[in-house]
Parts: structure tokens; sequence; C-alpha cells
């Protein structure tokens, strides 16, 4: 009985994280160049005889656990013969040097940190997106930084706004799990805008995930998962000075700053800075409404970290963010404003044990978002404080063919609403909400070390608001073949929790009726996918083949009915059929020294039942093709991305006069084309300069508003996008840093 009183105190005492390794390797891959090491990013690491390692990150920098029965560890790349070492049974930092270059005949082998990249040996289809990706392109925020991604999409919420979205295999953001550092975030309040509180700078990278994930981190993930990775500390992450400086031709100014300070021999502190400026008032297509909401944003995030030295590992982390919007007509009396404070506080600890391969993990946060807001006669006040907990306890099982993972979790959120939306017909939007969902998991990974691998996972978890116990089942499986041929598998069901208002506030940007004609239910789904990852070589090249096809079954879902009246959004639960099918092909190949190609095409079939019809779900774009080019001579980059997007159905604003008599009651969106481009100038060690140019065809959504002239008459309607809102703009930035 005093052991289980002492590891409850010792839970609900400790602040939380990741499960740390029993014991790992970890260091920087190196090549000389010109006399100098400089770090090697793509190298695998792994252990021979074993079909089990990593690959180097875009530092050069590795992490593997140790296992005794595995003596020698290889480092190969593409250009050097296979270095292999012997290692020592303790955790030790191993920094290794690429010592012997291959000899090929008038053929010279050059390295280039990869921008994207799949690693078979993952069991789970994971595209990394790299510092790399993010440099090359205008990336002010986490919204700007899938341009270079063919599985994410990012679109404009609305025409006032200036709130975007993703999509993932056809299916809102509100189906993606969004993590930082493996953490659920960007919930609730944040779901409209909180693509925008990241900035680009801040980030070490990026993994998207298709199709359900691990029962680790929880049951909301549907039709995907993206995690966000911050810099952190240690010098293989984050610079000891950077500083960032941007500009584009509409005024918008930011500036982004991070120090490091080492405290002690390993721990460090990082100081992270963000403020963004757009004052510029532009109506560019003559509507009289402003083109982009002026803009003032402010954060800051600080973090700690005390990297495992034996048995004990934690990180802490806190941070601040202020953002006001004002948009709206430019003379009149229609205006929206927007303020938001947001306040987050994380911490991670891990226990390793002397067994092997044994750990205790234990993450936890607490975010506080507060939300001021109007729209016209609208108004729309929220608060919203949410509190996760998850404990993880990882072992294996006679040997570490057979791991396991068990754990518990808890999450707490409560909403607290002010608003005037006396059309709603039925008082279900409830303006005071706690939700309390405690949970438990267990997961099983089978590997042989060469060809398979296999991930089970279940979950039981319930919630209070609904009065709701719910399972949630998921497996991966994944087969290597010698060929670099890897399949993998997926299926598994997933569950979330709707919070309609706050996570549509953006439908208030019209003079439709809210109508609830139900009690929104949770909401929940099957999804089911495969994945092929295929490496052929090409002469001294190599060429990536991803091909992956999912498929999503609702079983309920939240449905925003814009169809049935074109002065009404009714929502109501799902009562019928909704689905989503994607497929998707993309081939990535150096065409020539420092010259990538990346070309990929996507379809996608999205439906779901609407005012009792099997109907075309809206603004899905029915395919999307992508190509990047990117070219890197010496200190030179020059980067091209053109986006190929599709046709989608508009909903019918037949019943709306002025979109009648405007010619904007359009049955489909065309096809249209967006490039983006950007040249990247190296000035010696520290200084880089950047410009380029976004939507270089020009390319606009005519007349995105309706009855933008009386914005307070019945035919008003902001939320009819469906295309790009702004011209071509230009840009201009730096980047300082000292290593």
């Amino acid at each position: 009985m005093k052991t289980i009183k002492s590891f409850i105190i010792i839970v609900l005492l400790a602040f939380t994280t990741h499960t740390f390794a029993q014991g790992v390797i970890e260091g920087t891959v190196y090549e000389q160049v010109n006399g100098q090491k400089q770090p090697l990013p793509g190298v695998n690491v792994y252990w021979k005889i074993a079909n089990v390692g990593t690959v180097t990150d875009e530092n050069g920098h590795y992490s593997i656990e140790i296992h005794p029965t595995y003596k020698c560890l290889v480092f190969s790349f593409v250009g050097y013969e296979n270095d292999t070492v012997h290692h020592m049974a303790e955790p030790q930092h191993y920094d290794h040097v690429m010592s012997t270059p291959l000899t090929l005949s008038e053929v010279e082998v050059a390295a280039r940190q990869k921008a994207q990249y799949v690693n078979a040996i993952d069991p789970l289809h994971i595209e990394h997106i790299t510092g790399e990706a993010l440099r090359r392109c205008a990336c002010c925020s986490l919204a700007e930084s899938f341009e270079t991604n063919a599985s994410v999409d990012v679109a404009y919420a609305d025409a006032v706004t200036g709130a975007k979205q993703i999509e993932l295999l056809g299916l809102s953001g509100l189906y993606t799990q969004m993590m930082t550092e493996n953490m659920p975030n960007f919930r609730g309040l944040a779901s409209a805008f909180g693509l925008g509180y990241v900035p680009g700078t801040w980030m070490h990278g990026i993994s998207v995930s298709k199709g359900t994930s691990s029962v680790r981190n929880g049951y909301e993930s549907i039709s995907g998962q993206i995690n966000v990775d911050f810099k952190e500390p240690q010098e293989d992450h984050a610079e000891k000075v950077f500083i960032n400086g941007f500009v584009n031709t509409m005024a918008m100014t930011e500036l982004n700053f991070n120090t490091r300070i080492n405290v002690g021999e390993r721990d460090g502190l990082l100081l992270l800075g963000h403020v963004g400026y757009n004052p510029m008032k532009m109506d560019g297509n003559h509507d009289g409404f402003l083109d982009d909401p002026v803009t003032s944003q402010y954060s800051v995030f600080l973090r700690y970290n005390h990297p495992n030295t034996g048995h004990f590992g934690c990180k802490l982390g806190v941070k601040a963010l202020k953002e006001n919007r004002l948009s709206g007509q430019m003379d009149g009396d229609y205006g929206i404003g927007i303020n938001t404070e947001r306040y987050e506080a994380f911490a991670k600890t891990g226990f390793i044990f002397d067994r092997p391969e044994t750990s205790l993990g234990i993450q936890q946060q607490v975010t506080y978002h507060k939300l001021d807001s109007y729209f016209g006669l609208k108004d729309y006040d929220a608060t919203q404080l949410s509190y996760y907990v998850n404990v993880l306890f990882d072992s294996y099982i006679v040997n570490d063919h057979h791991k396991y993972s068990v754990g518990a979790s808890y999450s707490y959120d409560r909403y607290d609403e002010d608003h005037n939306l006396w059309f709603t017909t039925q008082d279900v939007a409830s303006k005071h909400r706690v939700e309390q969902v405690p949970g438990a998991f267990a997961e099983y990974v089978f590997s042989d070390d060469h060809h398979w691998t296999a991930i089970a996972g279940f979950r039981a978890d319930y919630n209070s608001y609904y009065d709701k116990l719910f399972y949630t089942p998921r497996l991966h499986v994944r087969f290597r073949g010698h060929d670099e041929l890897a399949i993998r598998l997926s299926a598994g069901k997933g569950y979330r929790s709707p919070n309609v208002l706050a996570e549509n506030s953006t439908m208030m940007a019209s003079s439709r009726a809210i109508i609830f004609q139900e009690q929104p239910r949770m909401e929940e789904a099957w999804n089911y996918g495969v994945n092929l990852s295929k490496h052929f070589d090409v002469g001294e090249k190599e060429i990536q083949l991803l091909v992956d096809a999912y498929r999503t079954d609702f079983v309920n879902q939240i449905v925003l009915d814009r169809d049935a009246d074109a002065h009404e959004i009714r929502i109501y639960n799902l009562d019928g059929k909704s689905y989503s099918n994607c497929a998707q092909i993309q081939l990535d190949y150096e065409l020539f020294k420092n010259f990538d190609v990346s070309a990929a095409f996507r379809y996608t079939d999205v439906r779901m039942t609407i005012n009792d019809s099997l109907r075309e779900k809206p603004f899905v774009n029915r395919y999307k093709g992508l190509l990047t080019l990117s070219y890197a001579p010496s200190t030179w980059q020059f980067d091209l991305i053109t986006q190929f997007n599709g046709d989608s159905r508009i909903p019918d604003l037949s019943g709306n006069a002025t979109a009648v008599a405007d010619g904007q009651n359009l049955e489909r969106s065309p096809f249209y084309v967006i490039m983006n481009a950007q040249v990247t100038k190296k000035l010696g060690e520290h200084w880089e300069l950047y410009a380029g140019g976004e939507n270089l065809t020009n390319y606009k959504q005519n007349n995105p508003i309706v009855a933008a002239s009386e914005p307070f008459g019945n035919d008003f309607d902001a939320s009819m996008v469906w295309g790009p809102l702004s011209g071509i703009r230009g840009y201009l930035g730096f980047r300082f840093q000292i290593k």
C-alpha cells in the first residue's frame, strides 16, 4: 500500500516528458571539407546484422538505443565506404567523422541537407519536414510551413479574418491531431488561428503522419497527426544567437530571435522571441473590405533542459502570446476585432530504471486562452483553461523483440463562452462547459530486427461531458524487404469532442443564422491506409518513390450545412454516410548535382450526407499537383514551388439574390496554379540574405465576399472562400546566426 501511495505522490508532484531510452549512444556525424569538419545530414546509423537504426538530422545529429547483443555500429552514406565501429556498453556521446570517400572515376560526390524525408526504418509512415525545408519559403509561421509538402493543404477559412486552416486526407484540420513535442495542442479556441501562433524560426522540424497514430498520444487522431518540434538548448538544435528579419510588399514586418545560455556542463536555457506587425490597409479588389487584417503579435518562449545523465532528465518551458486583429470595411461601420491572450506551461520528466529499455515518463501541460471578438453586431468572448497529463511506462517481455508500453492520461477542459447569438434556435451551444477525460492505454511492439514490425494498441477513455465510455483500437504493420521496399498498413479508430462555436468562430463573418438542430455528439471514425516506399538507384543518383492510399469512414460527424438555405448554417449530427478516399504518389530525385526535383499528385474523393443527400463535401479540391525545384550551387540557393489546384464544389447560393445577381453562385471552383520562388545567398559564416515572391501567377478569387456593400443585410457572406485572396507579393529577409 505504501508503494502505491508513493507512486501516486510521484505522479502528482513530478512535472512531465517523453519516455527516455534506457541507454543511448548519441552524437554528430561529420565529413571533412577543405580540412574542416562539417555536419553531415542523412547518414544511416544502424546496428550491424540488425535492421535497427536511425538517420542523422539536418545538423548531423543522431541518437540510437543500446542493446547488449549488438556489438558493431555502422555509419553509411552515399559517396563513402561504410564505417564500422565497436561500441561500449554504457551510454555515451560519440562523434564520428566519415573517413574513406569512395573512389569514383571523374565523379565528385557532394552531400546536401534533405528538406523532407521518410525514414524507412520507422514502422509508421511519417513525413519529416526539416529546418532546411522551412528556410526554402517565406516561413513566417506554422501556416506557411507546408508549401513544399504534398500531403497538407493550407487555405483561408474566410475572406476577412486572415484565419488559415489545414486539410489532410481531404478532411478539415479539426480531424488532424495537432501536437507540440508529442503533447496535444491548439485545440478548442486555438483551432481557428493556432497555425499562426508558431513562428517558423522557432521550429526545429515538423512530422506529418497520415491516418491513426499511436494510442500513446491519445484518441483524437482521425485523418492524421502533425507534431512540431521546437528548437532546444542543445548546441545541435539551436544557435547561440539567431536573428531573423522579414518584410514584404504589404509592409508586413517580422523580427524573430533566440539565444542559448549554457547552465553548468549539460543543462541549458533557450529564449525565443517573436514580434510581428501588419499595419497596411489595402483593398486590392475594391469591395470596400480590407484584404488582410491589421495585425500585431508578440510572443516569447523560455525553455530549460536537463538532459538524461543516468536515471533522470527533465524539460520545462513557458510561453506567452498576445495578438490583435482588426478587419472589416475600409470606410464603414462594419468592423471585426479579434484579441487573443494565450499562456502555456509544460514540463516533462523521465525516470530510467536499471533494467534495460525500461523507463517511466510523465508529460504535463497547462494552457489558458482568452478570446475577445466581434463580427459586426455579433459578439463572441470566451476563455479556455486546459490541463493535460500523460504517464507512460516502457519495458520489454523476454527480449527487445517484444516491447510494450502502458500508461494513463487525464485531460481537463473548461470553456466559458459569452455571446449574443440570439438567432440560435436551440440553446445547445452551452456557454459554460467542463469536460474531463481520464483514460488508460496499452501498446505492444513486435520486431524481428529484419523485415517485420507490428504495433498493436488499445486505449479506453471516459468523457464526463458526454457521459460516454469509448474504446480506441489501432494496428500498424510494416514489412521491409532487402530491395529497399517498405510496405506499411494501418487501421484504427479515432474520436474527437466537438466545440462547434469555439472551433468555427469564423462562420460568424456572415449574416447566416446559426441553427443547432440537435445536441452535438462525439465524432468518431475508422481510418484505413496502405503506404509503399521504394528507393531506386539510377547511376550515382537515387530516386525515392512514395505511394499511399487512405480511407476514412465516419460513424458520427458534425455537419455544418450551408446548402439547405443560403441564409442559414444548420448544425446537426450525421445521418447517413460520410467518407474520404485519398490517394497520392510522389517522386523525389536529384536530377543533377545540387539540383533536387520533387513531384507529387493527389486525388481526393470526400462525400458526406448533407440535407439528406450524399454529396461531395464543399471546398475540397478533387486533385492537387505539386512540383518543387531546388538548386544550390556554392553559396546560392534557388527554390521554385508550383501548386496545381483542382476544382471543388461550392455550396448552393441560389437562394442568395445578391450572389445570383453578381455571378457569385458558382457550382464549382475553377482550376488554378500558384507559384512561389525564393533566392538565398550566404554571406560568410554568420549572414544570410533571402528574397522571394508569392503567388507569382497573381491568381485571386474575384469578389470573395457576397453583398460586401451591405454587410448588415441578409445576403452578406464572407465564408465562401475557395481560392487565394491576395495577388503577387514580394519579400526580403535576413538571417544572422552564431553557432
